[in-house]
């Protein structure tokens, strides 16, 4: 076994935390069900695989849930706070590694402030509608960005409770709304089985942009590995809360998806999501089956729902930097924990800092909240993220053939993360063969022809790094992506205050 590297002291995020239910809320608080299904489900049906959209979320529910396999695997060895970024520095080297946190930070970081866009547009657009107050969209982005600064300095604790609730009320709306469907027996064409045909997942104007959209309602998901330093028992939290996000969101949009279909019809689907109103493919049969206080409680709780998952891609970008931070990348600073709370409060303020600079920049340009600002960050987010994910499936396969030969299996250490790696990689042309689609008016924009640009340079500036150390500073550069969590690090390895993998 290799000799350990040198790895600093550093605070430590609260243990015990948070347990398998708080783990799940937060990650699915990031998928935000509520948005993803307002904001993806009528672009993808109106635009891309029309009423075979339900399939197409059957697929990425499959896809998704193949790549978690790998992904649980390497949980069950390696508990830390970066995630991604201590994943693929374990399986396909420090460099790798770097250059991978590097992308896994920009996405997480831009995330947050492209849900504050999408949280203003909704807040300004239903205070006008129901209580007649029209105030700028920069009011309510600012005060959304304070309220989650201060939930995100206090423990996890109470961000995950507050997650709870909204994440209840948003579930429950859309499965009354669905079920309301189901029990009326559907809408024109009853409940018609055709959206759940796999092969319409493949059809329509474009199956590209709908099977994009359908995997970008997953965004987040991945965040579960995240929260295990902070959680009760984490190789068997971390692992059974990634399956329940993905396996049981995954369910979830198959079955909203497929009542919202049914409850407009085959070609009133068709119809309403590619009109000027597509959030009646919901209002409609909400209004129709549940009455009109349905549709305003909706409204209220696409509110709720992007908050909540603002406030949970803030905590995800606030643990890549304090992981990357108590290494001694960017600044040692961002490693410290509150004494009281611990909660990595440097970090977290240092992400309020940037998510404010990032509105503040796209409000005196004066760009659309919707249009600019949450379309392009999503965009430049979820193509960083996407290209993480793919690495991290290769990495599982690259850690369990080096090490521990007594956890290899054939599926679930080689074949599932090969296939998910794969299926990533197919999802990231799908987004490059889209983008213009999907950005919608805002392709136009400087910022959308520099998204890849940006990518590329952030991946490259990340091995540059990497390389670096590694040339001229090898202390450094042998504790990339080495802080874990102790007892979760390596069961064969004693239990010390700092335990690095010995790769």
């Amino acid at each position: 076994m290799a000799e350990k590297p040198a790895v600093p002291d550093v605070q430590r995020l609260k243990a015990n935390s948070v347990g398998l239910v708080g783990v799940v809320f937060m990650a699915v608080a990031t998928a935000a069900p509520i948005t993803a299904m307002t904001g993806n489900l009528p672009i993808a049906v109106g635009h891309g695989n029309g009423t075979g959209a339900p399939a197409g979320y059957l697929f990425a529910t499959l896809v998704l849930t193949v790549f978690s396999v790998g992904y649980v695997a390497m949980a069950r060895r390696i508990t830390a706070a970066g995630a991604f970024y201590g994943y693929i520095s374990h399986g396909l080297g420090r460099i790798a590694g770097m250059a991978s946190g590097m992308l896994a930070v920009l996405a997480y970081i831009v995330f947050e402030a492209s849900i504050v866009g999408v949280f203003a547009y909704f807040t300004r657009t239903t205070v006008a509608d129901q209580l007649g107050v029209d105030l700028p969209w920069i009011v309510y982005a600012g005060a959304m960005l304070a309220v989650t600064a201060v939930l995100a300095y206090f423990d996890i604790n109470l961000t995950a409770k507050a997650l709870g609730a909204m994440l209840v009320a948003e579930v429950a709306v859309l499965f009354a709304v669905a079920t309301a469907v189901l029990l009326a027996g559907g809408g024109p064409d009853g409940i018609p089985a055709e959206p759940l045909a796999p092969a319409g997942a493949f059809t329509g104007t474009s199956a590209g942009l709908g099977l994009f959209f359908a995997f970008w309602s997953w965004v987040g998901f991945e965040s579960t590995a995240m929260y295990g330093e902070e959680s009760k028992d984490p190789k068997r939290v971390i692992p059974r809360a990634t399956l329940i996000a993905v396996v049981g969101v995954g369910l979830f949009y198959v079955y909203v998806s497929w009542m919202a279909v049914a409850g407009n019809g085959l070609s009133g689907s068709l119809a309403v999501a590619a009109s000027a109103d597509p959030l009646e493919l919901f209002f409609a049969p909400a209004r129709t089956h549940l009455g009109p206080w349905a549709v305003d409680a909706f409204q209220w709780l696409l509110l709720t729902g992007s908050f909540a998952c603002g406030m949970a891609f803030h905590q995800c970008a606030s643990r890549y930097l304090y992981a990357i931070g108590r290494e001694g990348f960017l600044h040692p600073a961002l490693g410290r924990t509150h004494r009281r709370h611990g909660s990595p409060y440097i970090a977290s303020f240092a992400q309020s800092v940037i998510a404010v600079l990032l509105v503040g920049a796209f409000w005196a340009a004066g760009q659309d909240p919707y249009i600019h600002l949450y379309t392009l960050l999503a965009i430049l987010g979820t193509m960083a993220i996407l290209i993480v994910q793919t690495l991290c499936s290769f990495a599982v396969i690259g850690y369990f053939r080096r090490h521990h030969p007594e956890d290899r299996h054939w599926f679930r250490t080689f074949t599932a993360p090969l296939l998910g790696g794969i299926g990533m990689a197919a999802v990231v042309v799908l987004l490059v063969l889209n983008m213009d689609t999907a950005a919608g008016t805002a392709a136009d924009s400087v910022l959308f022809r520099l998204i890849p640009w940006i990518v590329g340079a952030v991946f490259c500036a990340g091995l540059g790094l990497g390389a670096y150390l590694r040339a001229r500073r090898p202390e450094k550069y042998e504790i990339i992506g080495r802080i874990v969590l102790e007892d979760a690090a390596e069961r064969d390895e004693p239990r010390t205050s700092t335990v690095p993998a010995t790769l």
